[in-house]
């Protein structure tokens, strides 16, 4: 009697385990999941120690070589033949780079913080990615440099006319609508992310408030005789903040 009691009480389930098999079976996929995504997190951690790295010798070049930006095609046609790659630099090559970057960053942001608001990360991932489109569709220093070894070979002046014409609409767009969109854009997806930020334990907090105060600040850039300045500014807290996030980047994709 006691042996076939034994035996019955061993193929007794308790109901309790039958309501933890499910949530247990979710965790498992759940860091399994997870644990896919830290290739992105390390891909991100990269670009975001090369932007902290590119960062800084960009707004090194446009203090000891100021860019022509009040100037004419012609005075960028001069600049590229004298020093090609001080043209391109220039003209915001750097920061083509640093926009290529930002998408892994951008992706990684939205893995990790998808579960806090994945509305407000869908939407501000969508309009950064409009924002980089739009960027690209706006820099010209390629086009810039082929122009301006077209003029230097140009031997009649109807031609150098037409490139000199060719490269001021080139410069008319640098400027335009296409740039403050990406500008106004990436201040916004800044702001929303970093909110969202603060809403969860996987970022601290200061990072959270350093992707809020750096991205309201670049909307200094729009304030008249200080504009500069404070976008300046402005580029230095972001600096910090890609130094912070691309630590915790790492720190994610080595996390067993």
């Amino acid at each position: 009697m006691e042996s076939r009691s034994a035996v019955g009480k061993e193929h007794i389930t308790d109901p309790q385990d039958k309501r933890r098999e499910p949530k247990q079976a979710q965790a498992v996929e759940g860091e399994a999941a997870e644990s896919r995504w830290k290739p992105l997190f390390r891909i991100a951690g990269a670009a975001a120690l090369i932007t902290a790295v590119l960062t800084p010798i960009a707004i090194a070049v446009f203090a000891i070589w100021p860019p022509p930006y009040e100037g004419t095609a012609e005075d960028w046609f001069s600049l590229f033949q004298d020093n090609w790659l001080l043209g391109l630099l220039s003209l915001d090559l750097p920061f083509v780079v640093i926009n290529i970057l930002m998408i892994p960053i951008m992706l990684a942001l939205y893995v990790c913080l998808r579960r806090v608001s994945p509305s407000l990360m869908a939407l501000a991932v969508a309009i950064f990615l409009v924002g980089v489109a739009a960027f690209f569709a706006s820099n010209p220093s390629v086009e810039m440099l082929s122009l301006s070894n077209r003029y230097a070979e140009a031997v009649t002046e109807v031609g150098r006319l037409s490139l000199l014409g060719a490269g001021e609409a080139m410069l008319a767009t640098f400027q335009g609508t296409a740039f403050h969109v990406n500008y106004i854009l990436a201040q916004i997806a800044g702001i929303v992310i970093g909110a969202v930020m603060l809403r969860t334990t996987i970022f601290s907090r200061w990072i959270g408030y350093l992707m809020i105060g750096g991205n309201a600040l670049g909307f200094g850039l729009y304030v008249p005789a200080v504009g500069l300045v404070l976008s300046a500014f402005s580029g230095v807290i972001l600096w910090v903040w890609f130094i912070l996030i691309a630590r915790r980047f790492f720190q994610l994709g080595r996390t067993s």
